[in-house]
């Protein structure tokens, strides 16, 4: 553990108890893609395959359990909840996200470290967070009006990666042995995926104005 990693850490779970609290009290989730919701749940449950089998700490069961109980619980609220439900646009956020996974899932059958199912899986998960953000990004390009919170859950996604990609350089060079160019190159993917979206956020900050991304 190093500062960059715990930063990255605390950040991604700082997004996932903003788009919380976005749903849970203003009863919206307006502006959220149901697509990419279900893309993180998947996420999620393909990489913490050995979350009851393999123990490596308790902050990394605990952070395995928030992740996870919080993508579904994210994806019932827009599916299930009766009043959340309702603020879904579902005419807008009509990303084909299918067609996502059978390519990423295709690539970690070729790419993967070693090829059993626990490594496929976990090659897997990595590919589809590199493009899991897409129906999300696309989603606010069409409908142009992004809230406070859904900006700042978006903003800190990207974050997240950013740190992440710090605390690969950081252990690059204090650790013997430490490469992993999977992680590295869908890690990096997945912020250049980000960049016109920060671009766009930072303009809006420094303008004081609401952020809107060109359609």
């Amino acid at each position: 553990m190093n500062i960059f990693r715990l930063a990255g850490d605390m950040t991604h779970l700082a997004s996932v108890l903003v788009l919380l609290l976005k749903i849970h009290t203003i009863k919206s989730c307006a502006g959220v893609s149901l697509k990419t919701q279900e893309l993180y749940a998947l996420v999620f449950a393909t990489r913490y395959l050995d979350i009851f089998t393999n123990f490596i700490s308790f902050y990394n069961t605990l952070m395995k359990l928030i992740f996870l109980g919080s993508s579904f619980s994210i994806v019932w609220y827009i599916r299930r909840h009766k009043i959340v439900r309702r603020s879904y646009d579902r005419d807008q956020d009509t990303f084909r996200h299918f067609f996502l996974i059978l390519p990423c899932l295709f690539l970690a059958i070729l790419i993967n470290e070693r090829f059993t199912f626990k490594e496929v899986m976990w090659a897997f998960s990595l590919y589809l967070e590199a493009v899991a953000i897409l129906p999300q990004l696309v989603l606010l390009q069409r409908t142009r009006n992004i809230d406070n919170l859904t900006g700042q859950y978006v903003f800190l996604l990207g974050a997240y990666r950013a740190l992440y990609i710090l605390n690969w350089i950081y252990r690059y060079f204090t650790e013997e042995h430490y490469v992993h160019w999977i992680t590295w190159i869908a890690g990096l993917v997945q912020t250049l995926l980000y960049a016109d979206f920060f671009y766009y956020y930072f303009q809006s900050w420094k303008n004081n104005v609401k952020l809107q991304l060109p359609a």
